[in-house]
């Protein structure tokens, strides 16, 4: 065999071996979610959200590249990670949260819970039509970013119920149609 042929052989091997690994098997589940470790530095938040009857605070961001491949009216690209992070208000004596000069709640430091929602192309297959979520799946969080375990199946229960004709995403759905 030439070395050209040999060459040629070769790389054609990779790419088989290559498009092998690409193609696992897609098995739903929160498992296929990762939250990256950088994302507090690298995605973008682009709403914050009191939450009175929780006395939490909602804060939602989003991956660069998605926001810049976003167009109002389409549906989210594939690679969309969307994640919220919740912070505890600071509570008065009263229990009631304090607010700040915008009448906003004041955080307290740190995070007590992490969701995320991911889209890639297939996922969603193997749900049941009563609560697939198109192809997004949802992952929950502690607040220091290790994985819990808990049940997301609330999560494409409330999305399905409010936000199917808005590719089940709330907030970033609208903010793309807003900002542009």
């Amino acid at each position: 065999m030439s070395w050209t042929r040999y060459l040629l052989a070769a790389a054609v091997a990779g790419a088989i071996g290559a498009a092998a690994v690409a193609q696992t098997h897609y098995m739903p589940g929160p498992q296929n979610i990762d939250l990256p470790a950088d994302w507090q530095q690298r995605f973008i938040r682009y709403a914050t959200v009191d939450n009175a009857a929780r006395k939490i605070i909602r804060n939602l961001y989003v991956n660069p590249d998605a926001l810049a491949a976003a167009r109002p009216g389409q549906p989210l690209p594939y690679g969309t990670l969307i994640v919220m992070a919740d912070q505890r208000a600071r509570l008065g004596a009263d229990g009631n949260p304090l607010l700040d000069q915008s009448g906003r709640f004041i955080p307290e430091p740190g995070w007590i819970a992490i969701a995320a929602q991911e889209k890639r192309q297939g996922w969603g297959e193997g749900y049941a039509a009563n609560i697939r979520n198109g192809e997004w799946e949802y992952a929950r969080f502690n607040g220091d970013g290790s994985r819990n375990n808990a049940p997301v199946e609330a999560c494409f229960t409330c999305h399905l119920g409010t936000r199917a004709q808005q590719d089940f995403a709330f907030n970033f759905w609208d903010y793309v149609r807003d900002r542009r």
